[in-house]
């Protein structure tokens, strides 16, 4: 079992930026993914970026040059700075874990872009 504690998230003008957190804790296996996944209210929910098992970053085309994915292996925390935030980011922003058993995802944070 993987716990997952998110932090970061907010209202924020367009232009501006946010960095949100996650750390995992608990069965943490050595082979594993972590990443960030986002859901807009009646869309479904999509990869953002994420560090997979074969240890490559990858970054969907959407926000490709705005966010940047990171990571602490020491605290077995990911990051995701948001750069250049538009309203369409608008959304509940996921922490994902994955390993051989399966997913865990964090509890969600709101990330809202408005002026």
């Amino acid at each position: 079992q993987v716990q997952l504690v998110e932090s970061g998230g907010g209202l924020v003008q367009p232009g501006g930026s946010l960095r949100l957190s996650c750390a995992a804790s608990g069965s943490i296996s050595s082979i594993h993914a972590m990443g960030w996944y986002r859901q807009a209210p009646g869309k479904q929910r999509e990869l953002v970026a994420r560090f997979p098992t074969n240890d490559i970053a990858n970054t969907a085309a959407s926000v490709k040059g705005r966010f940047t994915i990171s990571r602490d292996n020491a605290k077995n925390t990911v990051y995701l700075q948001m750069n250049s935030l538009k309203p369409e980011d608008t959304a509940v922003y996921y922490c994902n874990y994955r390993d051989g058993t399966g997913d865990s995802w964090g509890q969600g944070t709101q990330v809202t872009v408005s002026s």
